[in-house]
């Protein structure tokens, strides 16, 4: 854990080794079983989730009763519920392992005095946040601008990597269509 956490935040700040043993006092490491939900739609939504290994995803079901993927985070990654994470409420997502992982938690009365006592740490979240709504606006752009079929084939472009290590009924999910849709996707780009 500390290895994973420690390079990841160098990138962002200095911190020494006396300061990063502090810090990781405030986190407890857990390991999450494939399809192990972490939060479910209703529950107060306490924690902030930093994957070690693995991958995870939010969702939340829509009026037909289907799973919509709005955000996967694999190893690096923060997720969890913003909103109900900030104003400690009952979420509208579902926060799942999509494959067996190893995640850090904090919880936010935790990640409060963490921010407290070490203000660095502050300086951290923010780029962390700057780059989740970066992203975050860079697909709101794509759902707008590509066609269906231009943003699966721009996500494997750019990701083929990731795209090969989700199962396709996510990738489907989270670029909003079914399932059978993406394999004609698929399956016209090999004819």
């Amino acid at each position: 854990m500390s290895e994973i956490f420690k390079k990841h935040l160098d990138k962002f700040i200095a911190i020494n080794d006396e300061e990063f043993a502090a810090i990781s006092a405030f986190f407890q490491v857990i390991k999450v079983r494939k399809k192990e939900n972490l939060l479910i739609e209703g529950h107060i939504c306490k924690s902030n989730y930093f994957v070690l290994s693995g991958c995870l995803r939010k969702f939340f079901v829509n009026e037909k009763g289907m799973e919509q993927t709005t955000e996967f985070a694999i190893e690096n990654w923060w997720i969890t519920d913003n909103i109900a994470y900030e104003n400690k409420r009952a979420s509208e997502f579902y926060i799942q392992a999509v494959e067996n992982s190893q995640v850090l938690v904090i919880d936010y009365h935790s990640q409060e005095k963490l921010l407290i006592e070490y203000p660095k740490m502050e300086r951290y979240f923010r780029f962390v946040y700057q780059r989740a709504y970066a992203a975050s606006q860079m697909r709101m752009k794509y759902l707008y601008s590509f066609s269906k079929e231009e943003f699966y084939h721009h996500l494997n472009n750019k990701y083929p990597e990731f795209v090969q290590r989700i199962p396709q009924y996510l990738v489907a999910s989270f670029l909003g269509f079914t399932p059978e849709y993406l394999s004609e996707i698929r399956n016209k780009k090999r004819s």
